[in-house]
């Protein structure tokens, strides 16, 4: 692969590029990456509000920059297996869907992590 003999600062800076290009992959290619990128990026200033400390603002927002951190993995997967052929193949299907099961989890532990600190703030009893 070109740039592996890299080193310092250039490595830095083709290591920086290429995380770039992935998020530009993902944006054009992962509709799912979009979706929750702009929730992201809808509930930035809802988190800022709703959070009382840095604790809870870092907990609202980093919550949902995991599950597009966890969903950039999950996309890496399909890609993957996809990339090695069409044909149905058990473990294929396996790999594709423990990735999802991550996506799905992280997606529960975003939710419980925003309905705890909404709760603490505005009970309903």
């Amino acid at each position: 692969m070109a740039g592996q003999n890299l080193t310092g600062i250039a490595r830095l800076k083709a290591a920086y590029f290429n995380s770039w290009a992935g998020l530009i992959a993902a944006w054009k290619n992962e509709e799912a990456f979009r979706i929750e990128s702009c929730i992201l990026l809808l509930a930035l200033p809802l988190g800022l509000w709703l959070g009382e400390n840095a604790v809870e603002r870092g907990l609202l927002i980093g919550s949902l920059m995991l599950l597009l951190i966890v969903e950039l993995l999950n996309s890496s997967v399909e890609s993957t297996v996809d990339r090695i052929g069409p044909e149905r193949h058990e473990l294929s299907g396996r790999a594709k869907d423990i990735a999802s099961a991550a996506v799905f989890i992280t997606m529960c532990l975003a939710g419980l992590v925003w309905a705890l600190i909404a709760y603490e703030r505005y009970p309903l009893f």
